[in-house]
């Protein structure tokens, strides 16, 4: 009889984790300072203070307002929510193979986006890198065909605010992210004190 192999383990929440995301060729694209926040039945949830990074060639970003993003179990697409006053609501990146490598999110980017911006309203982003980089790659077919079909389908439940891209999904991650940076601050707090020599008993 054939045992099915174990699901990967996840991090504890509150731990520190680096989101990779590569190129089709293997070229490196972003990375992200995040938190592990948990998981339900849409998949796993990371999260991003402010003051976290997120850097690729050429590029540098503080992250000025939280953010959380999750992470699917089909690998097709990683979602990410703003808080306000961020004027993106919901960047949902295209992906291929996204999921988990050695304890750490990573995917590969494939340029198409699905963006709600506030004044814009909801939109298939990056249409002309997708149609340069499917011949400089070399995207197979298949590849494209389901990736055009699943970014027409995000588009519709985004303008549908179906869970998980309505605002009561991502608030209990939020809420999640701010508690797990106050119990953070009071762990380095506590440390602190337990240092200095002169801190009150």
């Amino acid at each position: 009889m054939t045992v099915a192999p174990e699901p990967p383990r996840r991090p504890a929440p509150g731990t520190r984790l680096s989101f990779r995301w590569r190129k089709w060729d293997g070229g490196v694209h972003w990375v992200h300072e995040c938190v592990y926040l948990g998981s339900d039945r849409w998949g796993d949830w990371v999260g991003q203070r402010p003051g976290d990074r997120s850097v690729r060639p050429g590029r540098d970003v503080i992250a000025e307002h939280p953010n959380v993003s999750l992470i699917p179990p089909d690998g097709d697409w990683v979602l990410t929510m703003n808080a306000p006053p961020h004027r993106t609501r919901i960047y949902i990146d295209l992906a291929w193979d996204a999921g988990w490598q050695d304890g750490e999110p990573v995917g590969i980017d494939m340029d198409l986006d699905v963006v709600d911006h506030v004044g814009t309203g909801v939109y298939v982003d990056d249409r002309d890198e997708w149609e340069e980089h499917r011949v400089a790659y070399g995207y197979p077919l298949d590849v494209v065909e389901r990736l055009e079909d699943v970014a027409v389908t995000l588009e519709a439940r985004v303008r549908a605010h179906e869970a998980p891209f309505d605002d009561a999904t991502a608030a209990h991650w939020f809420t999640r992210l701010a508690a797990l940076a106050a119990d953070a601050r009071a762990a380095s707090g506590a440390a602190a004190d337990a240092d200095d020599p002169d801190a009150a008993p």
